[in-house]
């Protein structure tokens, strides 16, 4: 078990030790709302392990370097740019393929930039809820004010990781 899972269990027991300790009903309360979060999360969670396990035994590690990996250089960074913003899917599906992708060889700053573009670009978002709430000129403004972003993280990214801090 490592320290995150850890600090995960003590902070649900200790949660649970006080809302026992306040009322029976607020533990049960706790307990119901738990158990809709499994039924609801639960079946997300499998098939995102389901999708990063097919993911991991489909993706060629020789491309991944290729395209993403420490000498693909700004060739990566700019790759991983343009591919994390059409990435569907919440953090369930994008972080196991990240971490496989970093397993393949994958670089840091790739990633970094895959990721960012990932959270600021996500294609599903933007056509499902930006344009529809906010409006298409709204949208084109945020994409074309945003569009620096990923590449510059990832440039960022690669000289920490050329001179990290002392």
């Amino acid at each position: 078990m490592d320290a995150a899972t850890l600090v995960i269990w003590l902070v649900a027991l200790a949660m649970g030790a006080i809302a026992l300790r306040r009322s029976g009903k607020l533990f049960v309360q706790g307990m119901k709302r738990a158990l809709e979060y499994v039924l609801t999360m639960g079946p997300r969670i499998v098939m995102a392990l389901l999708v990063s396990g097919f993911f991991s035994a489909v993706v060629p590690t020789d491309l991944v370097a290729a395209w993403l990996g420490d000498e693909a250089g700004m060739k990566g960074i700019l790759f991983g740019s343009a591919v994390g913003g059409l990435m569907p899917g919440g953090p369930l599906i994008c972080f196991p393929i990240v971490f496989i992708l970093f397993e393949s060889g994958a670089g840091i700053p790739s990633l970094i930039a895959f990721l960012t573009a990932w959270s600021v670009f996500g294609f599903h978002r933007i056509i499902g809820y930006e344009i529809p709430l906010m409006g298409l000129r709204f949208a084109m403004i945020r994409i074309l004010a945003s569009t620096i972003l990923p590449p510059l993280a990832g440039i960022l990214a690669w000289l920490i990781e050329a001179h990290p801090p002392a």
